[in-house]
């Protein structure tokens, strides 16, 4: 059995919980998430390989 799993929206939850959380985290959040997905844009999820 192949379990498909994007990052995307675990990073999405992850951060709106911490963002309920603590709200004063906003701006660290939203800019971490930013890079984040800036990175896995560029490079791809297929690079990144959990052999």
């Amino acid at each position: 059995m192949y379990a498909h799993l994007s990052l995307t929206p675990l990073i999405s939850l992850l951060a709106g919980i911490l963002i309920l959380v603590m709200p004063k985290l906003l701006n660290f959040i939203v800019a971490v998430y930013l890079i984040i997905i800036g990175l896995v844009g560029l490079f791809g999820v297929g690079a990144m390989r959990f052999n």
